[in-house]
């Protein structure tokens, strides 16, 4: 079943879908123009989940949070459950100081957090999902302030799991695991436009060295390579999906010349974007 909110005023929009025989986003499709965030919950076996174009295993009673950006595929999506819902529905910049655990799930140490639960958090869980359900057929006034209240308690749910897991030493209180989340987000805002280290230090308040410095005390990439793998996928994912001409990825990445661009992805990626879409073509 899918279940549906949109808020008219300002667009805000919350989906909750459970036992579909379709849940899938595939970039260059209707689904990937809506950008919504999903929270994907496996509630049968250990299944495959394809991100990307690369193939996880989501394990049994498992908690997956999917950027808004990434494509995703289940290998049997009857035993999903998932919730989406946009910025609008939900803004992460504007609650994230007060709720402090959005940016943790979505931004946080790695790109993919499997999150398995246990016994008692599935309780709860399967009670916030019932709970989700008779808000979403209510006809109050104050339905979407309800629906954003379960929403963020489902995120602070999954994000305590999460850290207790990805951060056991307790790493966030420090502000250098901070300062790398917020990095992060800033990258998936602005990196069509914005290449440069320094203009995300700047957006900080920080010094290009301090953010150096605190990604290698963390054993992340360095920012920079931060900053080119999401322009790299981007690249990769509409030389894939969409027939726009090289010029045109080029612009829609910020490059000032066509040039520029192939002379970075070769770099980046070992293939010019024109081997890249002819690769992706014959597969």
């Amino acid at each position: 079943m899918k279940w549906t909110y949109q808020d008219q005023r300002d667009q805000g929009k919350l989906v909750m879908l459970a036992s579909e025989k379709e849940v899938f986003r595939s970039y260059g499709s209707p689904q990937s123009n809506e950008k919504l965030y999903s929270i994907a919950w496996n509630r049968g076996e250990a299944q495959q989940v394809t991100i990307d174009d690369v193939a996880y295993l989501f394990e049994a009673n498992s908690i997956l949070p999917i950027m808004m950006s990434q494509s995703f595929r289940f290998q049997r999506p009857g035993d999903i459950v998932m919730w989406q819902f946009n910025r609008e529905f939900y803004c992460i910049v504007n609650h994230d100081a007060e709720v402090g655990c959005v940016g943790f799930v979505f931004y946080g140490p790695t790109p993919t957090l499997f999150i398995p639960l246990s016994a008692a958090l599935t309780e709860n869980l399967v009670q916030l999902m019932d709970q989700f359900k008779e808000e979403f057929v209510q006809e109050e006034t104050n339905k979407a302030d309800m629906l954003r209240m379960l929403l963020v308690r489902l995120i602070i749910l999954i994000t305590r799991l999460a850290k207790k897991i990805y951060l056991p030493n307790g790493q966030d209180k420090g502000m250098g695991f901070h300062l790398y989340r917020h990095f992060n987000l800033q990258v998936e805002i602005h990196y069509r436009r914005e290449h440069k280290v320094k203009f995300y230090a700047n957006l900080l308040h920080k010094s290009p060295k301090t953010i150096s410095n605190v990604f290698s005390q963390m054993g992340a990439k360095t920012p920079i390579e931060v900053i080119q793998d999401r322009i790299t996928a981007e690249a990769i994912r509409m030389l894939k999906y969409t027939e726009k001409s090289i010029k045109e990825i080029a612009n829609h990445l910020g490059f000032s010349e066509p040039s520029h661009f192939s002379k970075y992805i070769k770099q980046t990626t070992g293939h010019s974007p024109l081997a890249l879409r002819q690769k992706n073509q014959a597969q």
